[in-house]
């Protein structure tokens, strides 16, 4: 597993817990273990209450933010329930550019998130 994969799942696992306050059910789908699909596809994150699907989340690191991965987006954007990206702080403009390039906007919640260590 690299690095990107494996602190991919870190954070898709972070996620799962800390959004299962706001979610009833909180399906996670990690890198080599796709269970939970969502209209024949395998978001890696599915947000559910009494069992009706809210949202479903992309977890992205900086080397997963590309023009081939917009496209999935626009995919996933089109399965019927509100996708929202969870993306590096610092890629934010360029998440926001692929997004309009793709006609996603309006369409998709963006999140973010920033890793800082203190020593």
């Amino acid at each position: 597993m690299t690095k990107d994969a494996f602190f991919h799942d870190w954070l898709v696992s972070y996620l799962q817990q800390r959004l299962a306050k706001d979610y009833k059910e909180v399906r996670a789908n990690y890198e080599a273990e796709q269970k939970h699909e969502f209209n024949n596809r395998y978001p890696d994150l599915i947000l559910a209450n009494q069992g009706m699907v809210l949202a479903i989340m992309e977890v992205e690191t900086e080397e997963s933010i590309t023009p081939e991965q917009a496209r999935q987006w626009k995919e996933f954007a089109g399965l019927g329930a509100k996708l929202i990206l969870m993306v590096p702080n610092h890629t934010r403009p360029k998440v926001m550019d692929l997004i309009f390039q793709t006609g996603l906007a309006g369409k998709v919640g963006v999140g973010s998130y920033e890793i800082t260590i203190k020593m």
